[in-house]
Formats: C-alpha cells, structure tokens, sequence
C-alpha cells in the first residue's frame, strides 16, 4: 500500500476523475435538449453540472469510507486503490470531506430553486439521502441488489430530466426516454465493477445482481442495457443522415468490443474494461447531442 502520496493527489484520486464523466453525460444531454427547443439558460445548466459532479464526489468520499468500515476494500481488492483502505486519507477525514462535497452540492441545488421552484427541494433531499444510503445505514442499497436502479435513476433518469426542467420549467417525453438510454448505458459502469468483485463481495455479503443472479447473467444484463440504449434511439436513427448512424455503429463496434473483454478478461484486467465502458458512455452520449442538434 502506498502512504506516500501527497495529500492533494490523494484526494483527487478519491474523486476517481476518470469516473466523472457518468455525471457530467446526462446533465450535457439535457442542456442539449433544452438548447435544441430553445429554452437553454447558461446559469442553471452550469448549477446543474456541478450538482451532478458533486453529488458524484460525494458519492465516491462516501463509498470508499463506507466500504472500508464494512470490510469490502481490503488487501483482496481487485479494482483502482482505495483512499482509506490504502491509508491515504484517515477514515476521518474521508467521512468530513464526504459531508463537505455533499454540502457543496446542496448549496448549488439551492441555487436551483429560483429557477425550478421549491419542488425541486424534494429532489434535491432524494439525491443527498441517496448519496449517503447507497453505502451507508442500516439497510445500504448497494449491498442489497439496488445499485442499478439508483445508477438508472440518478446517472440517468433524473439528471436528465431535471436539468431540462429547470431550462423550459415544462417536462419532454424525448428527455425522458434519451434519459433511460443513458441510464441504461451507466448501469454497464456498475455491472463491470461488479463483475470484477464477484467473489470479494460475496465474501463480505454484498448482495450486488451479479451476486445474486451470477456472472452469466452479468454479461447478459451488459449486452442488454447496450441493446436497449440503441433501440430507444432507433426512430431518430431512421430519420438521421447517413454519417451520423455510421457514427452510431462505430459505438456499436465499440460497445460489442467491450462486452467481449468483459467474457474473456477476469481480475484486475476488467480495470481496462471499466475505462472502456465509461468511455462508452461518454461517447454515445455525445453521438446523440449530434443527433439532436444536427
């Protein structure tokens, strides 16, 4: 275990920058979106980005902490070093900088309201209590086979949708289905990291769907969520010139690439495929602000 790293590395590590682009998709989705009918307002969507990647800091602050105290980083850990668990950063310490991140999230939430109205605040206390129970409190969704629904909905569903709403102050039944797209593509983030730590979390009771349901059925779930996010799109895809759907097939090679490493590769070779999956998703999701602007 390294020790030696400098205390600002180490929490940039602990943010897992590569990781931020989940966050950053949907919300650059739904300004696109708004941009595309018209309402697009540079305030909230800023507001929005720095929710989404806060609310996501946060969410890492507190899985690495969480985790630590539960006994699922430990030395057998396949993936990425953990701030705690290689003792970088003070249990602590991580747990102040997870409320500090939290914090700074609902405070650009607040910021939010002018534009949205007080209804937002139910949506805002979902997020924070999502943040802290997905790895936290005595029922820990990610430990009791909900890690995916909280991926769909919050790397997804909501980002989405919201940050259209506060452009337009009116809902869209496009953003709503291009939201579940998304989400179904950053549910493959989460498929992959669970995948990997098949045995380790079966051997600390973190009752993940690949804990449940097998390997088998992780590269099934992987395959599907890549085949539903196309198939959503697919009568906009019909409709749109010829370079832009060879653009989607060259994902399309990409993704089924990916979903090849993931049954060949095992251990700490999946890492690869987890870069490979994020990139996915940025990827697509830049594909389909083409789409939608062109």
């Amino acid at each position: 275990m390294d020790n030696k790293k400098s205390p600002i590395r180490s929490w940039l590590e602990a943010a897992r920058p590569r990781t931020l682009t989940a966050s950053v998709s949907p919300v650059l989705l739904g300004c696109a979106l708004a941009y595309r009918d018209g309402v697009f307002k540079i305030i909230p969507a800023i507001l929005c980005l720095l929710v989404a990647l806060l609310a996501q800091i946060a969410s890492n602050f507190a899985n690495d902490y969480f985790d630590f105290k539960k006994g699922a980083d430990n030395e057998e850990r396949l993936g990425p070093e953990r701030a705690v668990a290689s003792g970088w950063i003070a249990p602590e310490n991580m747990l102040i900088g997870t409320f500090i991140a939290l914090g700074l999230a609902c405070l650009c939430g607040l910021g939010l309201l002018y534009y949205g109205g007080w209804q937002l605040l139910i949506v805002g206390v979902g997020i924070a209590v999502c943040v802290l129970a997905y790895s936290a409190g005595p029922y820990p969704l990610a430990y009791n086979g909900w890690g995916d629904v909280c991926v769909l909905l919050f790397y997804g569903v909501i980002p989405v949708c919201f940050t259209y709403y506060v452009q337009a102050l009116s809902y869209s039944l496009l953003s709503f289905l291009l939201s579940f797209a998304v989400g179904f593509l950053s549910i493959n983030i989460l498929v992959v990291n669970n995948y990997r730590d098949y045995e380790q979390d079966k051997k600390v009771g973190k009752r993940t769907t690949i804990v449940l349901f097998g390997r088998t059925f992780g590269k099934a779930f992987y395959l599907l969520n890549g085949l539903l996010a196309l198939l959503i799109i697919f009568p906009l895809l019909i409709q749109a010139v010829w370079w832009i759907d060879f653009l989607f097939a060259t994902f399309f090679v990409l993704f089924v690439a990916t979903w090849k490493e993931l049954s060949r590769l095992e251990g700490r070779a999946l890492n690869k495929t987890l870069g490979h999956t994020a990139r996915n998703v940025f990827f697509y999701t830049l594909l389909l602000i083409v789409l939608l602007l062109y």
